[in-house]
């Protein structure tokens, strides 16, 4: 072996040790499209406020009943659920989006992408325009009550306009956290300038194998 063959050598030796012995939180940076499977459910405790100050309002529990090339149907606390392939909300017992795009598989820190959603609140029968801009800004661990996950950590600012071409407007804030190990979001906090802040995190879940 020549000279030059075994410096190559040591220092392929010396990038696999050091890979090796890396955390997890550096190497995980990215994150796949999830396998959702029918049987997969989560239960998310929904909360008004942030932090010290959150008040849990009531569980969310979202059951996949059909997944299919162009989207997954399911249930939300019994009702019709349909999400798009990304995981994205299409409709709901609360809304119905047009391309509310808060995820875009595959992830990755520093990625960024934008969307124009027109969407319908169903409790209060008002729709708008929704403009987002989101940026997956890092990554790191997460302890929610379902349990300690490493997580990517995404940001969307939503300037909106309700009605689609009316005169009030506003922006939509909200900051997350995506889990590949519970093919979901298990946390979620929104500030919105006329419902205040709330938001939701994974309190238990069964994914099937």
């Amino acid at each position: 072996m020549t000279t030059i063959e075994c410096g190559s050598l040591v220092r392929r030796l010396f990038l696999h040790l050091a890979l090796a012995v890396l955390p997890a939180s550096v190497l995980a940076q990215t994150a796949d499209r999830p396998d959702v499977k029918v049987g997969d459910r989560w239960v998310f405790a929904v909360t008004s406020g942030t932090g010290g100050r959150s008040e849990k309002l009531y569980d969310r529990v979202w059951v996949v009943t059909s997944v299919a090339p162009t989207g997954i149907e399911g249930t939300e606390n019994g009702q019709p659920l349909m999400l798009t392939p990304d995981l994205n909300v299409v409709d709901s017992p609360r809304r119905h989006d047009s391309d509310r795009r808060l995820l875009s598989f595959p992830l990755e820190v520093g990625k960024q992408w934008s969307f124009t959603d027109y969407y319908l609140w169903k409790d209060v029968g008002y729709n708008g325009r929704g403009d987002g801009a989101v940026i997956v800004v890092g990554q790191e661990k997460l302890r929610v009550p379902a349990g300690e996950f490493e997580v990517l950590k995404l940001e969307a600012r939503i300037p909106f306009r309700v009605p689609p071409e009316g005169p009030v407007t506003g922006e939509t804030t909200l900051t997350y956290w995506y889990a590949s190990k519970a093919r979901a979001i298990v946390k979620e906090e929104t500030r919105d300038p006329h419902r205040g802040l709330y938001g939701f995190e994974l309190i238990e879940f069964k994914l099937q194998p």
